[in-house]
């Protein structure tokens, strides 16, 4: 079926929709926000009930972002009966429950005066959702709590699946699943351009366009991945015709380093592992590495990132990480084609694309997986490399400098520590060569002013090769 097919589909369930639940897969990253609160805008403004949910947490790196304050850490059950204490003129100090004799007392302590019968009200959960979105999210299991709670309700409510990733398991009604975008917010694009046209009305703002472009420089990693494609620059240049806050997002992103996180680098990039024979890097981080350097789960952002790109020998970079609910993360990074990171995620019940993946293992005995991790990702190296053991190893250069990473990290922290508060980064500067695409003027800047509209007298005029840049690509 073709993509302006199943966008139509999606398009007749969203007007048929009222209440309508949005789902970020978890963890939560720049593209599974970026998609979630984008589509939650644009349903907004058609006069949608709308809710976001995630029992993940928003790392704080994301916090910037427009909207990110709608996001739910629960859902509210049918099933669920809700009592509600008004407490516009009571504050409550302490709330306990007790168990008795066939009862269940709930006592609220007020910080100072009484509580009476008419602060208190009784409802029964109502939230009926007519139709579930998910984004950014190959596996409904990724969902965590909030599936895991509900696994009635997405028998029972028609679901659209909007996601990028080879291991998708096209589990929902409408299945908008294409591969080869470099994230879930490059897919929803085009589509929020076609409701325009068929609501007839301008859904795509400057918050909008933001959130869409992060999805996209978070998951081309600034656009450095094997998966940036042309069509990626055409988009992001789209989205900045649009209004996309592009160095907000570089500043926020990229270029705030907090001191606990490059302390936490550093203490990674110190268990650094290689093993020559296999082609594999890995490290790991545990809850003892985060006290220590007084440091939080989402600081490890971008680590992998610079162990690829600190050792071009490898062909499997790892990344194992021990979070605070007993659960192992791994991430995967491969920098050969021939290796799929997928398939070695898929050995752990995870999953995501050919060059990136991951998994999460719910027993946390840390150092008894880690050795088991490590032993599947050899004999998978060993298969596919065809090395038989006798072979005695060649002496080869190691594939990554320790100590030159851990020199850059040092020398990081000391600027970290004495450096002032960057001010506003310049604004992006325009390319000067004319692009080959097929671009045209969005539909609210159909032409430029290359002098103050404000000024009486100001002339409209052709956009100069500067400007051309903010035209928009054209499928």
């Amino acid at each position: 079926m073709k993509f302006s097919e199943i966008q139509k589909q999606i398009i007749d369930l969203i007007k048929r929709s009222n209440k309508i639940l949005i789902l970020p897969s978890s963890p939560i990253d720049g593209d599974s926000i970026g998609s979630a609160l984008s589509i939650y805008t644009i349903l907004k403004k058609l006069g949608k009930e709308v809710t976001v949910a995630s029992s993940e947490r928003i790392p704080d790196l994301l916090n910037f972002l427009p909207k990110t304050q709608v996001i739910n850490p629960s859902l509210v059950s049918s099933k669920d009966f809700i009592i509600t204490l008004d407490t516009r003129k009571i504050q409550v100090q302490e709330i306990n429950t007790e168990a008795g004799e066939n009862k269940l007392n709930i006592v609220i302590t007020p910080k100072e005066g009484r509580i009476s019968e008419s602060d208190i009200s009784f409802n029964e959960g109502q939230e009926e959702y007519e139709l579930i979105i998910t984004v950014d999210t190959a596996d409904l299991k990724q969902l965590r709590k909030i599936y895991e709670d509900n696994m009635d309700m997405f028998h029972e409510v028609p679901v659209i699946n909007i996601d990028h990733h080879i291991s998708n398991e096209h589990y929902g009604k409408v299945n908008y699943v294409d591969i080869m975008s470099a994230s879930t917010t490059e897919l929803l694009l085009p589509l929020f351009e076609q409701m325009e046209e068929i609501f007839e009305e301008e859904l795509i703002d400057e918050d909008v366009a933001t959130l869409l472009l992060t999805g996209i420089i978070t998951d081309t990693g600034s656009f450095q991945n094997s998966n940036t494609t042309p069509k990626a620059f055409a988009h992001a240049a789209q989205l900045i015709a649009y209004g996309a806050r592009q160095q907000e997002i570089i500043q926020h992103i990229y270029k705030t380093k907090q001191l606990s996180q490059l302390k936490l680098w550093g203490r990674v990039l110190s268990k650094i592992q290689t093993d020559d024979k296999y082609k594999i890097v890995w490290s790991s981080v545990t809850q003892q590495d985060f006290k220590d350097t007084k440091s939080k789960e989402e600081e490890t952002a971008d680590i992998i990132d610079e162990l690829m790109t600190n050792a071009p020998g490898a062909e499997v970079v790892l990344l194992l990480k021990e979070k605070s609910n007993g659960t192992i993360s791994g991430s995967i990074r491969t920098t050969s084609t021939e290796v799929d990171a997928s398939n070695i995620a898929e050995m752990f019940g995870g999953g995501g694309h050919s060059r990136a993946a991951g998994f999460v293992i719910k027993d946390g005995e840390f150092r008894k997986h880690e050795d088991e991790i490590m032993n599947k990702v050899r004999n998978y190296q060993k298969e596919r490399l065809n090395i038989i053991e006798s072979q005695e190893d060649d002496e080869e250069k190691p594939m990554i400098d320790v100590k030159k990473l851990l020199a850059q990290v040092k020398e990081a922290e000391k600027a970290v520590g004495s450096m002032p508060k960057p001010e506003e980064v310049e604004k992006f500067k325009k390319t000067e060569e004319e692009s080959n695409l097929n671009l045209k003027v969005p539909k609210h800047e159909s032409e430029y002013q290359t002098e103050d509209p404000k000024q009486e007298g100001a002339k409209k005029q052709e956009p100069s090769h500067e400007q051309i840049f903010k035209y928009r690509f054209e499928d």
